[in-house]
């Protein structure tokens, strides 16, 4: 007998550019006919970006779910076939400007009455002028509404061609009715008037949704398609995608630089702005690694190539941005519980209207209006379209100024964050030791001290022995020579310098040693207390070996680190320090950061738990940290924040990630957020309020239906407007 696992069915993604789409309602219908289809686990359709994610078995073919969209009376098509499609000759205003030609003439009578002028124009020239109106220029609501109508729903075309089609049908039958009797009042501006003023609506919209994809065309824009590869010696330029990694590549000064990849050779300074949000460039010298995308200035660089394409750190800020772009916010899913039922309750209030108008007036003319009138005013776009331009403008910027939010349930969600948990080492600390402090024994220079230590420390790589070279490079201090230099494994080095065999080394070696540490020893206890490491330099020669003196190490706190805290404490957020390093050292940084609770020499997962802990309190926390024993607490946190200069396992854990090492942008990932989220909040108050107003002005017949054209078009341009606020935000 023989048994077999079942292997666990593969899925992908799938993107679609979906055409036709005018509003919530639309939106609801394309997922729903998306889900429809056997395989498919996930659908999130975007009405701004006009994109729809699919998330379904590898046995789905594209084509399948292309069918089901246009079956719902939609189109759609491969994103990238959408990117390279040519875009029409025609100027996108044109049927805008032909609409106000057309209708102007029919308005103008109404215009001037309210001057005192009376003046009609003949109801056949009316009808002459508002028939291509109709018919041609709205047809595109025509062949929209039957689809939705077809598929047995709603939407806004739907309410367009009802409204004015009911509009135009009367004026045309009292025309033809009364023609031999005198003009008859007729309603062919209102019509002409509804159609124009929504294709006006539709086509500031259009204009601002472009807007706030400006953040990601401009990311787009730093590709370069050409880079100057040496390759035997000789100079060749290539398209990029030609570049392989290991290739050597030349950028002059003012080039933008094609790939990623490790300075071999020259120095220069890189404008990173775009990229990192870092304002001033950024000096490269050999063994430094740039970014594709940034701009070199003053010196000629040469390359090798660590990534191209696809694998650059420019093309995957990009997809994090088109990913958080086409992403649904959790608000959305309510707008789109309402709109799914918003379009039928709008018919059913609108034929109570005429009905109602009928019973109570005998006046069916005026019944229609007012019915029409409701028709128009209630269309759902703003509703569709407040949530997915906040975000889309919210996550460009913050983009642009370094903060990279992957999804936007993470932008959403952060806005509620009231407690900020830090890692110490590379988060509010350089992650590196620096020389802290020298103290040198009775009878000697801290100048000696150094200056011995650097001579025993010269051709090591350890990071202590680096920091000791960095500090006597800053003072200029003379490095004597060191003969006979060698290891002494897990406790110093040892070497003879001027004549004198010395060590420098730790605690235990000067136990082994028996050396007595005499008055600096009070020292030494004070500065490990702070979390400091203790390097002792003694003098071997003869049978009483001396101490010389002693360097402290510690890990530098960022200059950014304390402005941050303080502007985390301003926004009314606690915060927290979580380490797994010493409690003195934790000690040391949370008061010289003014962070009150600390957590010292904790292990990576009792992080995690700690986090958990927390949330279980009732706190919405975001956890920051920049290494691979972060990546559980930053996978457990309600958002996790991770360093770029940090390991790449933290920032594909974490949710948002900012792009230089400046603890600031803390604050600032969290008042984007906020500010989103206010706007999403404002923008769908305000389409709620349109509604919430204008339909029952419209069934009680006090809104003309021009004016209700009107305000439906302003509705979604003030909507789209108000997303667009958030483009002037700053990281502070």
């Amino acid at each position: 007998m023989s048994t077999s696992l079942a292997m666990p069915a593969r899925q992908t993604a799938f993107d679609l550019q979906v055409q036709g789409m005018t509003c919530a309602s639309c939106v609801m219908r394309v997922e729903k006919a998306l889900m429809k289809v056997p395989g498919v686990s996930e659908v999130s359709v975007n009405l701004a970006t006009e994109r729809a994610t699919v998330q379904a078995l590898t046995t789905i073919s594209e084509e399948d779910l292309r069918r089901a969209v246009e079956r719902a009376g939609y189109t759609a098509r491969p994103v990238a076939d959408a990117l390279t499609q040519r875009t029409s000759e025609r100027p996108d205003w044109l049927p805008v400007a032909a609409g106000a030609m057309l209708t102007l003439p029919l308005v103008a009578p109404m215009l001037l009455q309210l001057l005192g002028v009376r003046w009609m124009l003949d109801g056949w020239l009316q009808l002459a002028l508002a028939t291509p109106v109709q018919f041609w220029l709205g047809a595109r609501f025509y062949r929209a509404g039957w689809k939705a109508a077809r598929a047995g729903s709603g939407n806004m075309d739907l309410l367009v061609a009802l409204g004015t089609s009911a509009a135009y049908g009367l004026s045309t039958y009292l025309l033809v009715k009364h023609a031999e009797h005198g003009m008859p009042h007729l309603y062919f501006e209102a019509s002409a008037a509804v159609i124009t003023l929504v294709l006006l609506g539709k086509w500031l919209e259009a204009r601002a949704k472009r807007s706030t994809t400006a953040a990601l065309q401009s990311l787009n824009a730093l590709r370069p398609a050409l880079a100057r590869v040496l390759r035997g010696g000789v100079e060749s330029e290539l398209p990029v995608g030609l570049v392989q990694p290991g290739d050597l590549v030349l950028v002059r000064p003012g080039d933008r630089i094609p790939v990623d990849g490790e300075v071999v050779e020259g120095s220069s300074h890189v404008n990173e702005s775009l990229i990192t949000g870092e304002s001033l460039p950024v000096a490269k010298v050999v063994g430094d690694r740039v970014t594709g995308g940034a701009v070199n200035a003053e010196g000629v660089l040469t390359l090798k190539t660590l990534a191209v394409g696809a694998e650059t750190t420019l093309a995957r800020i990009i997809r994090l941005v088109e990913s958080a772009q086409a992403a649904k916010a959790p608000i959305q899913r309510i707008v789109d519980r309402v709109s799914a039922v918003f379009v039928p309750v709008v018919m059913g209030i609108a034929l109570l209207t005429l009905l109602g108008w009928i019973a109570m007036t005998g006046d069916w003319e005026q019944a229609l209006l007012n019915a029409v009138a409701v028709l128009v005013i209630a269309c759902p776009c703003a509703l569709g379209l407040a949530t997915p331009t906040a975000i889309m403008a919210g996550t460009g910027v913050a983009a642009q100024q370094g903060v990279l939010i992957k999804d936007a349930q993470a932008l959403e969600l952060a806005h509620s964050v009231n407690t900020v948990v830090f890692d110490k080492t590379g988060t509010l600390t350089e992650g590196r030791p620096a020389l802290a402090a020298v103290h040198a024994a009775p009878g000697w220079r801290q100048s000696d001290v150094l200056a011995l230590s650097a001579a025993l420390q010269r051709n090591s790589e350890h990071p202590l022995a680096r920091a000791v070279m960095e500090k006597v490079r800053d003072e200029r201090l003379p490095v004597p020579e060191a003969r006979e230099a060698r290891a002494l494994p897990g406790r110093g080095v040892e070497a003879i310098v001027r004549g004198q065999r010395l060590t420098l080394g730790s605690s235990r070696l000067l136990r082994e040693l028996g050396v007595d540490p005499g008055p600096l020893a009070g020292e030494a206890q004070l500065l490990e207390a702070q979390g400091c490491s203790i390097s002792w330099l003694t003098q071997a020669t003869g049978q009483h070996p001396a101490l010389l003196g002693l360097l402290a190490f510690g890990d530098s706190i960022k200059d950014s680190a304390k402005r941050a805290v303080e502007r985390l404490h301003e926004l009314g957020i606690e915060t927290v320090l979580l380490t797994g390093d010493t409690r003195g050292s934790a000690m040391s940084v949370g008061q010289a950061l003014g962070i009150e609770q600390v957590k010292a020499e904790v292990l990576p997962a009792d992080k995690a738990a700690f986090i958990q802990h927390l949330r279980a309190a009732g706190r919405v926390v975001a956890m920051v940290g920049d290494g691979i024993n972060d990546a559980p607490a930053l996978a457990a946190a309600d958002v996790g924040i991770a360093m770029a200069t940090g390991t790449d396992v933290a920032m594909e854990t974490a949710s948002i990630t900012l792009m230089r090492g400046d603890a600031q942008l803390v604050a600032a990932s969290l008042d984007i957020s906020r500010r989103t989220y206010a706007t999403i909040k404002r923008g769908l108050f305000w389409a709620f309020v349109y509604n919430l107003i204008g339909i029952p002005l419209a069934a009680l017949g006090l809104l003309n239906p021009v004016i209700a054209g009107a305000a439906m078009a302003f509705s979604s341009v003030s909507v789209v407007g108000n997303a667009l606020l958030l483009r002037r935000w700053k990281a502070h």
